[in-house]
């Protein structure tokens, strides 16, 4: 979620940028989005926009010649034509960025589809020429696709959350929970009705309250996410059994032989508990509380975390410790996603799950901070005690 690539928008926002002095990637994007906070209402918050996958990635290249910056920006929309123009000008009102004063001006608004539109009528002619030119399937398989499709098709919106779900929701005493509208389909497609998707990671009341009364099934993704998501099911709700799709595979591209081989071998809740439970402790008994570090750059890690303290700031370094930016926690997020190259954080504040999750997913190397109790295998946590600060 929050990432599209231009390839998927509807539009392409295309706008010039003067500063007169040095800026950087950072100093932009943290402007984007700090300066047009509160200015368009809830439904055109940009944060929000993003998050929810509307706005893509925003695309900034920088030219700094005699002390002066200039350079492009570009921003995915799968807005209306109105929305994504609003959004457009919103950035013609920002006036600084970073420490000097900038002018935003847009060049074009780009519609994608037009240039899709030549592309489809000629792949088409291609396609209905194989078409023609290929077998057609013998009946069996015909019924049988007409049947998955129509099995597709039974997808119902369940409850005040609106989750995907199959038809037998209701009347069925068991339930099973994925984690997607995909997955809904695919179960669907193979004769499973009593499915619904959290559509999402966060675990929606909806979902509470089901689990109070039905006798509930989890089945996940055979990867990381799929774990967290059961944990986090775990903690709220009341879970009878766990499924698995086999190691590496996610359940939305199962087979149906596949599917009734993982809901076959579900195990009871309280084995999932005991396993998480024994990870934790091997987990506890790797962690080692000395942190071995090059004196030079815990010296350093040090030095800029002082300089941090109380500012609710963090810096950005790449693998040569050089600072791609500093911006307010609040914005932290934001900009790694928008970000290449992102080795280390150091930042004033405590880790919390989702942070951590982000920055293994895109190679983080260290996370210095103020606080934390947490642990992980892919990257390195320093705290203020590791580096004698308190």
């Amino acid at each position: 979620m929050g990432k599209i690539a231009p390839i998927s928008a509807k539009y392409i926002i295309h706008a010039f940028l003067q500063a007169d002095g040095v800026v950087e990637k950072p100093d932009v994007i943290g402007a984007i989005f700090g300066q047009t906070e509160g200015l368009l209402g809830t439904d055109l918050e940009l944060r929000e926009l993003q998050k929810s996958g509307r706005i893509g990635r925003i695309e900034v290249e920088l030219d700094v010649k005699t002390g002066k910056t200039t350079g492009t920006i570009m921003i995915p929309s799968t807005l209306d034509k109105a929305e994504t123009a609003i959004v457009a000008a919103a950035l013609e009102t920002i006036q600084r960025i970073g420490p000097c004063n900038a002018r935003i001006t847009i060049s074009n608004i780009e519609d994608v589809r037009i240039s899709k539109r030549s592309y489809v009528a000629d792949r088409a002619k291609e396609l209905l020429k194989t078409m023609i030119e290929k077998t057609m399937p013998d009946s069996s398989e015909l019924t049988e696709e007409v049947k998955r499709s129509v099995r597709a098709l039974e997808i119902i919106e369940y409850g005040t959350d609106r989750l995907p779900a199959g038809p037998g929701i209701n009347e069925s005493d068991e339930i099973i929970i994925v984690e997607g509208r995909a997955d809904v389909i695919n179960l669907l497609k193979n004769g499973i009705k009593n499915v619904i998707g959290l559509n999402g990671t966060s675990i929606p009341k909806t979902i509470v309250d089901l689990c109070q009364t039905k006798t509930t099934t989890v089945f996940c993704d055979g990867d990381r996410g799929g774990d967290l998501i059961i944990k986090q099911l775990l903690d709220i709700a009341e879970i009878d059994y766990v499924a698995r799709a086999p190691p590496g595979k996610e359940v939305e591209e199962l087979t149906k032989k596949e599917i009734h081989k993982a809901l076959r071998a579900r195990v009871p809740v309280e084995q999932i508990k005991a396993e998480f439970k024994e990870e934790a402790r091997e987990e506890r008994v790797e962690h080692r509380p000395e942190i071995k570090l090059d004196p030079e750059k815990q010296k350093e890690f040090k030095r800029m975390l002082e300089e941090l303290i109380g500012t609710k700031g963090a810096y950005i370094l790449d693998k040569n410790m050089n600072i791609l930016g500093k911006v307010p926690l609040k914005e932290l997020r934001t900009t790694i996603r928008n970000l290449d190259n992102v080795d280390v954080i150091i930042m004033d504040g405590q880790i919390i799950p989702d942070f951590l999750r982000q920055c293994e997913e895109i190679g983080v190397s260290y996370i210095v901070a103020m606080r934390s109790n947490l642990f992980s295998k892919k990257l390195t946590i320093i705290t203020a005690r590791d580096l004698g600060l308190i």
